[in-house]
């Protein structure tokens, strides 16, 4: 199944389950009709909001030993009629750091809560003042977030910073093009926060001479934790009218690549002349929804999982084929290990392929 139908499925479906009128919790307790805007009427709305409509409840139990239920006892002790609108923010935010989810937030009209975990306890392996030496000031801008040259090493490099928009078919032709001698490629994603599947696809599509089974998606179609469509294949499509690459590539990861980042390296990593080089993503694997508390403060959470072509969770990132940590000291003299890294696997590659 292309990834892009499933956007139209996701939201079409589970809509109705956003509502804040419920008759009761998926585990058993009573609840008014409605939710009213007190405190504990939007503790109790964001929290059965959560519980019927978050993907990931049995991967996070598993994975960090979080228990819903259990949740609301503890944080609802918390709350109290007298407490500020501030306060409350705070411990509605708390409550949803438990599941330590990036595309997890609360918004208010004054702050957006959120999870820095995907990559403030891991090392940074970038540096942006040393990428921008190696792109130097004549690169070449492909299109909003794609910016090229050509290494002195006979080594294309693609950076691309984000996946919200695209550039032309042209512009990407053209940047192979002028590529087209080089022993190989090197894709720098380290710190992409992601953006719209279907850039990444798109990109991933240049580098497939055939259909290539990346993964499988679902999305919730029910308020219990495990009521899940069926299983959908994702398939990754060649590009059929535009110039693909079939020399060897290099990307380049760490734990800043997230949500739209984290599906393109899962991609990659199923073609042939593909070497994943660094450390593991930052994970994503849930497309987003949103859902309203009664004091108008919205949240974003999981709501359709992706898995890699075993049917493995990609929400905790994708590991790389060779691990890396940029080296501090080459760091300071402005050296990237990771693209050095790179150079040498694919010229190495051509040596002896």
């Amino acid at each position: 199944m292309n990834r892009r139908r499933l956007y139209l499925t996701l939201f079409v479906c589970p809509v109705i389950l956003l509502g804040l009128t419920v008759s009761c919790y998926s585990n058993g307790r009573d609840v008014d009709a409605e939710y009213a805007n007190t405190p504990m009427g939007n503790f109790t709305s964001l929290w059965t909001i959560m519980d019927r409509n978050y993907c990931f409840f049995d991967y996070k139990k598993q994975e960090l030993g979080v228990d819903w239920d259990e949740v609301f006892d503890r944080y609802s002790k918390y709350i109290s009629d007298g407490m500020g609108n501030r306060a409350l923010f705070e411990v509605l935010c708390q409550m949803l750091a438990e599941l330590r989810d990036g595309h997890v937030n609360l918004v208010s009209s004054y702050d957006v809560g959120r999870s820095w975990h995907i990559k403030s306890d891991y090392a940074a392996n970038f540096s942006e003042d040393v990428r921008s030496d190696y792109l130097g000031t004549d690169y070449v801008i492909a299109g909003n977030g794609y910016y090229y040259r050509i290494l002195i090493d006979n080594v294309g490099y693609l950076a691309v910073t984000s996946f919200e928009s695209r550039p032309s078919d042209s512009r990407l032709n053209t940047m192979f093009l002028q590529m087209m001698m080089c022993n190989g490629l090197i894709i720098d994603v380290r710190n992409n926060g992601g953006g719209n599947s279907w850039a990444a696809e798109d990109l991933a599509s240049r580098f497939t001479e055939k259909r290539v089974l990346t993964g499988y998606s679902c999305y919730k179609n029910g308020p219990g934790h495990n009521d899940f469509s069926k299983l959908e294949e994702n398939w990754l499509e060649p590009d059929m009218y535009n110039i693909r690459w079939n020399k060897p590539v290099v990307v380049l990861t760490n734990r800043g690549c997230y949500s739209t980042t984290n599906e393109f390296v899962n991609i990659m990593r199923y073609l042939p002349n593909v070497t994943l080089l660094g450390d593991t993503t930052g994970g994503g694997g849930g497309l987003p929804f949103t859902g309203e508390l009664p004091n108008g403060w919205t949240v974003r959470f999981s709501s359709a999982p992706s898995f890699d072509a075993s049917m493995e969770h990609i929400e905790s990132g994708v590991a790389p084929d060779i691990r890396l940590d940029m080296d501090p000291d080459d760091i300071k003299a402005g050296t990237d290990t990771y693209i050095e890294c790179a150079v040498k696997l694919i010229n190495d590659r051509i040596v002896n392929p």
